[in-house]
């Protein structure tokens, strides 16, 4: 195998460890994967109903629609149906579709859906892939689109692990403040090593999305490649700012396309909007806990929270419907489980303090926010996303980016809106990826040439990343400069 060394240098972010688990909570050595299964009881059902026939209702202004928030006559149907309608025993059968575990990762039951395309030819390799949800959403997201994952199409077949992020649904909820984006990463890490995956895919969007970038930069060599279809690197920065001010006069100049163009400006109109849309960041980013508690002790609270954004954020002209054409895109089914899941585990407030554990310093000054993602990267930029990256910004972040797609449609929340066009960017991102197979490129930490055959064996001494371009003709047999050959 010969290996030509590039001239350009790569830093990874520490891993680090944690313990996010009780103090009084014995610490353990369980490395042991457990089946779970969703359950519910009469009992539970009893009490959501008693909540549900007592909540108390506000009025709607004339004529608002959801321009004030979550329109109140609309909650009315939506608990009715809630109440009277809904079957949760049956939508517990459809969670229980997929297999469900448990292990325990630094002092957290991480709880996570874990299988494999059927029927696989012997011979045939199967690609190890995580996909990450994000908040309001829950791994219910992904249900919609993991029968198009793990249908055999194109020679390709997955193995598909969905976790739940801790302190959201089924995952143990953090005891100990400080758990990020990057313990996640860590989290997730480590539970891809106990399933036996030295290298695997990733997938995500919102919180998914920031949790899999820290994991490729945490371990590039592990990451065969990353797809994300929620991306943004900081703005700022003299050709940064150029680009925003010439890219509707003469776009083709600073790299931006017409449905750039189309999608960026104008700008007020889109500052204006991110602003309206991001009022519950500020809050849980700063006291979680206040909003939470009556959140946690109000199911129609609590649905009105969480349906607003899936709402708002799937596309912004639904603030002007009745019903905020909630049922144009989702089934009310659906959008209550994903509900459910956050009431009957009690997870709103330790998902909302998400926010604050990543937000209570400038994430921007964060290492991972100074830190290139090296590994191959496909992105799949949705026209309703609450902003949108050319890839000209992308590229200062994302270093390796194979392909950037313009999505037809949909919003934030991709895989619970638009499951088959996501699948189907993923996959082509994949096949992009395995087609360069003989071009593989390997980022591992190298000191010395002393260090090659640890390397080689996937340990990183520490120190600077090299990024390595393999191809399969020659083996390496000597090592004569670290710098220009092996």
């Amino acid at each position: 195998m010969h290996a030509a060394v590039s001239s350009r240098t790569v830093t990874t972010i520490p891993i680090g460890d944690g313990w996010w688990g009780s103090e009084r909570q014995q610490r353990s050595n369980d490395t042991g994967i457990y089946q779970f299964t969703v359950e519910t009881s009469d009992e539970e059902i009893k009490d959501l109903h008693q909540r549900l026939d007592r909540a108390r209702y506000t009025d709607a202004l004339v004529d608002s629609q959801f321009n004030y928030g979550f329109n109140s006559a609309y909650l009315q149907r939506i608990a009715s149906y809630w109440r009277n309608q809904f079957d949760w025993n049956g939508q517990v059968d459809v969670l229980n579709k997929y297999p469900h575990f448990k292990t325990r990762i630094e002092g957290l039951d991480v709880h996570f859906l874990h299988m494999s395309s059927p029927h696989v030819p012997d011979g045939q390799a199967v690609q190890p892939v995580m996909l990450v949800h994000g908040w309001p959403g829950s791994f219910f997201e992904f249900y919609k689109m993991l029968p198009f994952l793990l249908q055999r199409e194109d020679g390709l077949a997955f193995e598909v692990i969905c976790p739940s992020i801790p302190g959201f649904g089924y995952s143990d909820a953090p005891q100990q403040q400080g758990f990020d984006t990057l313990a996640a990463a860590r989290v997730f890490l480590k539970l891809m090593e106990r399933l036996g995956h030295s290298q695997f895919y990733l997938q995500g969007g919102d919180w998914g999305s920031i949790i899999t970038n820290n994991m490729a930069q945490m371990r590039p060599e592990s990451v065969k490649g990353l797809h994300l279809n929620m991306f943004n690197v900081p703005f700022g920065g003299p050709a940064m700012f150029l680009s925003l001010l010439l890219g509707s006069y003469l776009p083709s100049l600073v790299g931006f396309s017409k449905e750039d163009v189309k999608r960026l400006y104008p700008v007020e109109k889109n500052f204006h909007a991110l602003l309206r849309e991001t009022g519950y960041l500020h809050m849980q980013a700063t006291k979680p806990d206040t909003a939470g508690c009556g959140l946690n002790d109000s199911p129609v609270g609590l649905a009105a929270y969480i349906l607003e954004k899936f709402s708002a954020w799937t596309d912004s002209e639904n603030r002007n419907l009745e019903d905020g054409g909630l049922e144009r895109k989702y089934q009310l089914d659906d959008l209550l489980t994903n509900v459910m899941i956050y009431w009957t585990t009690g997870s709103i407030i330790p998902s909302m303090r998400f926010y604050r554990e990543n937000l209570k310093e400038n994430i921007l000054k964060r290492v991972d926010a100074r830190t290139g993602v090296y590994v191959p990267t496909g992105l799949a930029a949705f026209p309703e996303e609450l902003f949108h990256c050319p890839p000209p910004w992308a590229r200062r972040k994302y270093q390796n980016i194979l392909s950037y797609s313009f999505m037809p449609r949909g919003g934030h929340f991709a895989a619970f809106e638009e499951p088959q066009l996501l699948a189907d960017d993923f996959r082509k991102f994949v096949m992009a990826v395995e087609s360069k197979a003989k071009h593989v490129f390997l980022c591992c930490v190298m000191a010395t040439p002393a260090d090659l055959p640890s390397v080689l064996q996937g340990r990183t001494p520490g120190g600077m990343l090299l990024v390595f371009q393999f191809t399969p003709e020659r083996d390496v047999e000597k090592v004569e400069d670290p710098v220009l050959e092996l």
